[in-house]
């Protein structure tokens, strides 16, 4: 059963396992703090590894990092494998490379201000309507420009551009509030405070670096140094957005394959959908919806099933459900509301089982192989092979270097782009001012036309303008309301 299913991962009666062939039509791990979440995602990136599929996860704890070495040290471990009959279990490590947007534990994440785009930057600034409208306004006035927004001051630059130039293009775009830019701005301030400037510039992450095995065979497992990055929730939620919809563009269309391509597990997946706007909701879906077809397969990971919407929540196919905690009504709907989402088992009373769960026992049911959920049994989810202590600093510092991605993402390239060019071009002009006063002959020309947007452009340069002239924005599916569609 475990050879044709491919992926067990627990045992009730009978082992239970996710078919492999079903693992992209996506997955729930859910259940209160300290009920085995995490080991669950362990055991389940483990498993997707051993059958040579990548995987995506977040480490928001700092505790997935012993995944590279072989475990043996928790007797906890050792007493599942006896309690179970685990035949075979073996200790084992497997192949990770780590991942952090700080660049401190792992290779440096980073994407291009025009890639990321104002539907999600919006919400990463925590913008009202009114303020992503001119944010979305800038985007547009770069791209009739041939302005490329690269890094985070070509951004600044831009809005700054933007606020200063606000009559010229009052015509032709719209009324630009300053109070508006003044709260972009204010976001961006924090932003980069934060930190979250430093996820923008070159080189920019190629998805397709989640996309490795190693020579055995086995699905390199990347792991996203989160604990940091979590002090930011929306930055690390739109973070991880952002690579799912790099995903859902880049990858071609595959069906329904043998295996997945990539599992993306989204952990503290609550945070994705607290605050969203309708239109990036809407995106959301769109993207959870049709990404399986391109071999993907996304697990939500939160506390409660109520923290996902419907339309999301109800094409999550394989689902673990955790122990649950009633002590408040809000507690009592999500039993009800987890209870209902499985397919009865007459054994079985779901609703009261949810809360006598004990540690590393789930409610589990996966898809057949007609795609139908099988009915929910209770069951131990298997212990992990890997290591469970974290690993020390030296020891994560040592895998990095030794990292075929070594040296690539680590040298930041920061390429001449409007910021130099208008900054250059704004002191040629200071210059020519200087000899028109000098020589006293001439009255400087009032610019028209295109003109008029260049000189525009120069004199905003004296306040910090950035941007990169070339060629136009690139963004992806989330990364524009205007539709998708890369243009390179």
């Amino acid at each position: 059963m475990a050879e044709a299913l491919g992926l067990p991962f627990a045992k009730a009666k009978d082992e239970i396992a996710v078919l492999a062939g079903m693992a992209n039509r996506h997955g729930l791990i859910a259940g209160a703090t300290g009920t085995g979440k995490t080991v669950t995602l362990r055991v389940l990136a483990e498993a997707f590894s051993r059958i040579g599929v990548p995987v995506f996860l977040a480490d928001i704890k700092g505790d997935l990092s012993g995944l590279p070495l072989p475990g043996g040290e928790n007797p906890k471990v050792a007493e599942r494998v006896q309690q179970l009959g685990l035949e075979g279990f073996a200790y084992e490590g497997y192949p990770v490379v780590f991942w952090d947007v700080f660049g401190e534990q792992g290779h440096p994440v980073r994407t291009t201000i025009s890639e990321m785009g104002p539907l999600l930057l919006s919400r990463i600034l925590n913008l009202n309507e009114t303020q992503s409208s001119i944010l979305t306004m800038a985007f547009k006035i770069a791209d009739d420009n041939g302005l490329l927004l690269l890094d985070f001051k070509d951004l600044q630059a831009m809005i700054q551009f933007v606020g200063d130039s606000a009559e010229q293009f009052k015509t032709q775009y719209g009324n630009i509030s300053k109070a508006s830019v003044g709260a972009i701005q204010r976001g961006l301030l924090t932003l980069d405070h934060e930190g979250g400037g430093r996820f923008f510039g070159e080189p920019a992450l190629d998805i397709q670096d989640f996309l490795q095995t190693d020579g055995s065979g086995k699905g390199v497992i990347n792991i996203l140094a989160a604990d940091r990055l979590l002090q930011s929730p929306k930055v690390y939620a739109t973070l991880l957005l952002w690579m799912l919809s790099e995903l859902f563009e880049q990858l071609p269309e595959v069906g329904d394959p043998a295996k997945p391509k990539l599992v993306f597990f989204f952990d503290e997946a609550h945070l994705l959908f607290e605050d969203i706007s309708k239109a990036l909701q809407d995106k959301i879906e769109q993207v959870v919806r049709l990404i399986r077809s391109k071999g993907v397969g996304v697990y939500f990971v939160t506390q409660n099933p109520l923290d996902i919407p419907e339309e999301v929540l109800g094409q999550l196919g394989n689902r673990v459900q955790h122990a649950l905690r009633a002590f408040t009504p809000r507690d009592q709907k999500a039993v009800r509301a987890a209870a209902e989402t499985f397919r009865a088992n007459p054994g079985l009373k779901v609703a009261e089982v949810i809360t006598e769960l004990k540690v590393g026992e789930a409610l589990v049911s996966v898809l057949d192989p007609k795609g139908a959920p099988t009915p929910v049994e209770r069951a131990f989810v298997y212990p992990p092979q890997s290591r469970l202590i974290p690993l020390s600093p030296e020891e994560r510092s040592r895998i990095t270097q030794g990292s075929i991605l070594f040296g690539h993402y680590e040298k930041e390239v920061d390429r001449e782009s409007a910021y130099e060019k208008l900054k250059s071009r704004a002191e040629r002009q200071d210059m020519e001012a200087q000899e028109v006063a000098a020589e006293k002959s001439r009255e400087k020309e009032k610019p028209s036309g295109v003109t008029k947007i260049v000189g525009a452009m120069a004199q905003s340069a004296a306040h910090a303008i950035g941007s990169q002239i070339g060629r136009q924005i690139i963004r992806g599916v989330l990364g524009s309301i205007f539709g998708s569609g890369r243009k390179r």
